[in-house]
C-alpha cells in the first residue's frame, strides 16, 4: 500500500487568512475570545488557576491521509535555550506523550508543543475537549520544566 505524499499537509479549501469558517463558528458558539494569526490559525489565551495563563492554537489547515482528514489543536509548553532540547527534557516529554490519553509532544523549532489531532469535522464538544486537554497538558508541563515561569 503506497500512499506516497498523502500524509503531507495540504491546503484546505475551508482555510483562509481569515481562518476556517467551521472553526470560527464553533469557537463563537463556545463563547471563546480569539485572534486569527497571519496563517489563518485561531489563537486563544486561557486564564488558569494560580494566576497562570496558557495559549492554544486551532489550526485552520488540515492534513489528509486516505479518507482521513485531521486538524491540529496545540499548545506550547517549553522553549529551549537553543534549538536542541536537553536530554532530560526530551525524555520527560517522551514519557509524558506515552502516558497521555490523547495527543503528544512535538518539537517545533526550539519549542515543545503538545498536539492533539482530531477529525477535521469534529463536533463542537469534541473541539472544546481537545482545546481543554492541550491547554492543561502544556501548562502542567511548563510548570514542571520551568518552575516559577509562565511564558505561554
Amino acid at each position: 500500500m503506497d500512499r506516497g505524499d498523502a500524509a503531507r499537509a495540504e491546503p484546505d479549501a475551508n482555510a483562509s487568512k481569515a481562518g476556517d469558517a467551521r472553526i470560527r463558528q464553533q469557537l463563537d458558539a463556545l463563547g471563546y475570545k480569539y485572534q486569527v494569526d497571519e496563517d489563518g490559525d485561531f489563537v486563544l489565551t486561557f486564564g488558569l488557576d494560580g494566576d497562570r495563563s496558557q495559549m492554544a492554537y486551532v489550526l485552520s489547515s488540515t492534513q489528509s491521509y486516505g479518507k482521513l482528514q485531521v486538524r491540529e489543536v496545540w499548545s506550547p509548553g517549553y522553549r529551549a535555550a537553543d534549538q536542541d532540547f536537553p536530554a532530560d527534557v526530551a525524555n520527560r516529554l517522551l514519557e509524558d506523550s506515552h502516558l497521555s490519553k490523547m495527543g503528544g509532544w512535538v518539537k517545533q523549532d526550539g519549542v515543545a508543543v503538545f498536539v492533539v489531532k482530531l477529525d477535521a469535522g469534529a463536533a463542537q464538544d469534541d473541539l472544546d475537549d481537545a482545546i481543554d486537554y492541550v491547554v492543561r497538558a502544556a501548562d502542567q508541563m511548563e510548570a514542571v520544566l520551568t518552575p516559577g515561569k509562565d511564558e505561554f
